[in-house]
């Protein structure tokens, strides 16, 4: 895919409802459908593609980011409780939590891995945010394993075509790594500065990764997509019709739909009048596929 402009659709609204911190979306191509979560509203969405079809499902505390389970279920991280859900029955399960004990701590970003199991940051809910916030590494079975500290929002999971390299962000660092990836075990090492970001550019919020081995970079400080190569050169950068996106993840049929949620959090009455398509959820087509979700692997 060459970074000229030219090679993406522009993007447009795919609905007009407004979220107030839209992010992780997920695609679920089994059935045809997108979900995502609003974190400050508590609750998870689904629109099914095809028929248009509307979900929503409220939980009891901010939902930080969730994935999908090789059982029809979904993987939750709340506030810091992982609970299963049943998204046809309405049934929870809880399977373990993180950081229970840091009251101004919660979850963020997440997704499963190759290993199939679930990793979840956690991020710094002061205002002055302080290197406090994890990256863990939960199992099926519940086993939780820390994985990375000095984190302030920790952001931006996403891993390459073969499995080998983890993407990993600090919203506020800003910066991105890269670590080696044992697919088998979850084992991670060698950890590389792959990019250094700022404002203008876009601090690295939620992320994806083609099937060329690009990182695709929510930068919600400049309402903009970024697409990096596997070098860390800057290949694209595409104007979003808001001023923060938050988090890309590819879907429909030929995984060539590029779904981006935003964000309208903090903002005053006369910014969301200025801003009508802040907290909407986008789409656009692009000519690469994106790397195919992994799913939870439940009681492993």
């Amino acid at each position: 895919m060459s970074g000229d402009i030219s090679a993406v659709q522009q993007p447009r609204i795919l609905l007009e409802e407004r979220f107030e911190l839209g992010e992780c979306p997920n695609w679920d191509g089994d059935n045809s459908r997108l979900y995502w979560a609003d974190i400050i509203g508590q609750k998870i969405h689904a629109l099914d593609i095809e028929t248009g079809q509307r979900h929503s499902w409220s939980f009891e505390s901010e939902v930080g980011c969730f994935g999908l389970t090789d059982q029809g279920r979904l993987v939750v991280a709340l506030k810091s409780d992982i609970v299963l859900f049943d998204p046809k029955t309405g049934e929870r399960e809880k399977l373990t939590a993180v950081d229970s004990d840091n009251d101004m701590s919660r979850t963020n970003d997440g997704k499963i891995g190759p290993d199939g199991a679930f990793w979840v940051g956690t991020m710094d809910q002061n205002i002055d945010k302080q290197p406090v916030a994890s990256l863990y590494r939960v199992t099926g079975k519940g086993q939780v394993e820390h994985k990375a500290g000095g984190i302030k929002i920790s952001n931006g999971l996403a891993w390459s075509p073969d499995g080998r390299i983890m993407y990993h962000s600090d919203s506020r660092g800003p910066w991105v790594n890269r670590w080696n990836f044992d697919a088998k075990t979850g084992a991670i090492g060698n950890c590389q500065r792959f990019l250094d970001l700022d404002d203008t550019v876009g601090r690295p919020d939620g992320a994806a990764v083609d099937m060329e081995g690009c990182y695709w970079s929510a930068g919600v400080s400049a309402g903009k997509l970024n697409r990096f190569s596997p070098d860390g050169t800057l290949l694209l950068s595409v104007d979003m019709p808001m001023p923060n996106p938050t988090m890309p993840c590819f879907g429909g049929a030929d995984m060539k739909t590029l779904y981006v949620t935003s964000h309208m959090e903090n903002y005053p009455a006369e910014k969301r009048d200025e801003f009508p398509n802040a907290g909407k959820l986008v789409m656009l087509r692009v000519d690469v596929a994106g790397v195919p979700v992994n799913r939870f692997r439940e009681g492993r």
